[in-house]
């Protein structure tokens, strides 16, 4: 028997990323109350939506007493106290619109803000790892993990569609589960030749992937485009490439410069990020960029694990190499479905943001508005067409998917 290599490194687990064999990526049984010193937090953070309704969420906020992260011991305390405090922020910046925003962030808010996403590893504003990992929570513990048995800890302006928008979201990080279990027997596979294992891993994947695109098509029944185009979208912007705040956010107590930083993205996800990495979709320079700075975003758990996959023998290469029809197979149905969830990704982004944006235009320009043309004719001006997040959004997912396209294995003539 040949001696095993000295270098030899050892098989690649997800058990030091943080990521939950059940869960993935989503933050398990996330808490719903912090220690009683944190009440005026919460008590303010759970009403957000009513608050910013009836303009008292600024003064409220004002009079909020400076609270200090010592009693946060836990990483779930850490976790909550970051989502309520991003909310806060949020509306805190929004409530007005677009046209009477703020330039500081108060002291009292901004500081245990500051310090609890240091001690997380998170920046100072509303994520994805926020608003959909860490903010749901079953009505019945032992009932199913669906819409009907499912609610988030902390909303934001926009009702139901709100709601639907961070729990349809959710549901496409669970049905990523079973992909991101198997992409450890993928490497592994590839480590050490085993054709049948890699292609069985990437059969998994393949599947998974397809379940979160049928996920992903809940957005239509939950979520309604002219609330999200014209209430929610501004609560999820940033203070970075927006041009109602083109200075940044100063926040008071840490620093006198303003901070620039991105709103949610569906780009601040690992799952696609994993995929990307796994498969060896390589991104032109400007999205790339983009890309690489939404990780940034991220738990850095899951930003490490992104990295580390990049670090390993590449799988395109090997299925190449192999010359197996089961393999090659199994590729391209990996990579097929990754662009297929990408096209309907930015179908719904179409729904959502491009066709709101062409109407808002539209009535502003007859200067009237028709039935249900109000709200989103109100919407912000200076976000049309661009995600969340701040990227051109179209383009942006026009290339990532093009790109995705040009990871597919060439068709070889026998």
């Amino acid at each position: 028997m040949a001696a095993a290599e000295p270098d030899a490194k050892p098989f690649f687990s997800l058990e030091s990323y943080h990521v939950s064999e059940e869960l993935g990526f989503i933050l398990p049984d996330p808490l719903e109350e912090l220690p009683p010193y944190y009440k005026p937090w919460m008590d303010i953070a759970l009403r957000v939506p009513e608050l910013v309704h009836s303009r008292q969420l600024r003064f409220l906020i004002n009079k909020m007493p400076q609270l200090s992260n010592r009693f946060l011991l836990k990483h779930r305390e850490l976790r909550l106290a970051h989502l309520a405090l991003s909310v806060m922020t949020m509306g805190y910046m929004w409530q007005e619109g677009e046209n009477n925003t703020v330039e500081t962030l108060p002291r009292n808010l901004a500081v245990p803000y500051w310090e609890v996403s240091q001690r997380l590893g998170l920046p100072p504003i509303l994520t994805h790892a926020d608003a959909v990992l860490a903010n749901w929570k079953k009505k019945d513990p032992l009932g199913p993990f669906d819409m009907e048995n499912l609610e988030v800890l902390v909303s934001l302006p926009g009702g139901d569609s709100t709601r639907g928008f961070f729990l349809v979201t959710l549901l496409v990080e669970l049905a990523a589960v079973p992909a991101l279990r198997n992409i450890p027997a993928v490497i592994n596979g590839v480590r050490c030749g085993d054709t049948e294992t890699v292609a069985g891993g990437l059969e998994v994947i393949s599947q998974s992937i397809q379940d979160m695109t049928d996920k992903l098509k809940l957005m239509q029944v939950y979520v309604e485009p002219s609330v999200f185009y014209g209430i929610m979208r501004i609560y999820l912007s940033g203070w970075k490439d927006n041009p109602c705040i083109p200075k940044g956010l100063v926040y008071e107590g840490v620093q006198a410069e303003p901070m620039e930083y991105s709103g949610g993205s569906a780009a601040q996800s690992s799952l696609l990020h994993s995929f990307d990495e796994l498969f060896g979709v390589k991104h032109e320079a400007k999205s790339g960029a983009f890309l690489t700075r939404m990780r940034n975003y991220m738990p850095p758990a899951h930003k490490l694990l992104i990295t580390d996959i990049s670090l390993q023998p590449s799988l395109k290469s090997f299925v190449q190499q192999q010359g197996s029809q089961r393999l090659n197979q199994a590729f391209q149905h990996c990579v097929t479905k990754l662009l297929a969830f990408r096209s309907y990704h930015i179908n719904v982004v179409s729904r959502f943001i491009t066709v709101p944006a062409a109407r808002a235009r539209q009535l502003r320009n007859q200067s009237r508005e028709l039935e249900g043309g109000e709200m989103i004719s109100r919407a912000p001006t200076a976000l049309e067409e661009r995600g969340t997040g701040g990227s051109s959004i179209m383009s942006f997912l026009k290339t990532v998917r093009d790109k995705t396209k040009g990871t597919l294995l060439h068709e070889t003539s026998e």
